[in-house]
């Protein structure tokens, strides 16, 4: 959990009123934005080192980026004691909860897990914010999902769009999504959900499909693998930059009423396209052969096989098709994606080529 602040009011040199002091509160300060400080017995910040005032000791203080203010605490979204303690302690002005086990195929091993980190985690928060006094004078926000529409009832999903989620995880961020609405009725609250698509970065964990194909690809680029194993080739997202979604964020709690928004680029890519292009920035044209679980992926201009596909990575309930419409986000925030897709593609891949060839075992 991260603490981030801006300076207190005072008054300027000429006599003007500076900016009151903001306080945000993050959880998931670990994750691709930023996620919950989990205790580890090994360091799991490797995605934030950029933020420290000093990164070779974990320091934190003044960040290198921003010029603000980081602060870390160790929380966990199961422990409500530590929770009110955090927030009784840091008093924030905003809270961003981007914590989350966010893995949709896991969350079908982990189904109780995830219900309880992502959807009672969110009342846990939710109830500390209540417990501490701050129900008005802090502004929360609740990162949605497009997995919510699972089952899609309509193209393109929009805020009016019936859910129909697909998996634990979808089904646990059913439940934060309305007892965010219920806080927001009954508290009066500013409360929001972000129901943002996905949203990549070199910074995606590992084991996400964008990830595993731009590492997989930067790997078979510099000659340290042959091929990787991919699930569903046919399932189609509409990817976007997180760089993009966090603006999108932050702009949901600057608003003077609190609006749940639908977060997307409006665009359509396959898991498939995904790899192509990521092949195309290397110089490399896969043409797919046969079907189903035998179908692969082979170089045009060598022949070799680089890409297979594995029942393993199959969801039991598959969601093949999600298009967010963000018009509302574009009339209320102003807000519209900048990065594109091909950007987006050719950043990952290159980040990992930089990545793999600094440490082939990364």
């Amino acid at each position: 959990m991260a603490q981030c602040t801006e300076p207190s009011t005072s008054i300027g040199a000429n006599g003007e009123l500076k900016k009151p002091r903001k306080v945000a509160v993050i959880t998931g300060i670990t994750g691709q934005v930023h996620g919950i400080l989990r205790r580890s017995s090994s360091f799991n910040t490797g995605r934030i080192e950029h933020l420290y005032q000093n990164p070779q000791t974990h320091t934190e203080g003044k960040d290198g980026i921003t010029g603000g203010h980081m602060k870390l605490h160790y929380g966990d979204l199961t422990d409500s004691t530590c929770l009110v303690k955090i927030i009784n302690q840091v008093k924030p002005t905003e809270i961003y909860n981007l914590g989350a086990q966010s893995h949709v195929k896991i969350s079908f091993e982990l189904a109780e897990y995830t219900a309880n980190v992502d959807g009672v985690g969110t009342l846990r928060l939710l109830d500390a914010i209540k417990t501490c006094g701050l129900t008005n004078s802090v502004k929360f926000y609740q990162a949605s999902t497009s997995e919510l529409y699972g089952k899609v009832q309509e193209i393109p999903q929009k805020e009016t769009t019936p859910f129909y989620p697909r998996s634990p995880y979808g089904a646990a961020k059913l439940y934060a999504y309305w007892i965010v609405v219920n806080f927001r009725e009954a508290y009066n609250l500013f409360a929001v959900n972000g129901i943002l698509f996905n949203h990549e970065s070199p910074r995606r964990g590992a084991n996400f499909v964008t990830r595993k194909i731009s590492r997989s690809v930067a790997k078979i680029h510099l000659g340290q693998l042959e091929s990787f194993s991919l699930g569903n080739l046919d399932s189609k997202r509409d990817w976007g930059h997180a760089k993009d979604y966090v603006e999108a964020m932050w702009l949901m709690l600057q608003q003077e009423e609190p609006e749940d928004l639908v977060i997307a680029t409006g665009e359509v890519h396959s898991v498939r396209e995904f790899v192509e292009k990521s092949f195309k920035h290397v110089g490399k044209t896969i043409v797919w052969e046969g079907k189903d679980e035998n179908e692969v992926g082979r170089c045009q201009e060598t022949g070799v096989i680089h890409v297979k596909v594995d029942s393993k990575y199959y969801r039991p309930t598959e969601v093949e098709y999600l298009q967010g419409d963000s018009t509302k986000a574009l009339t209320k925030l102003g807000w519209k994606a900048k990065i594109t897709f091909e950007e987006l593609v050719k950043e990952m891949v290159d980040a990992d080529i930089h990545l793999m060839k600094n440490n082939p075992n990364a």
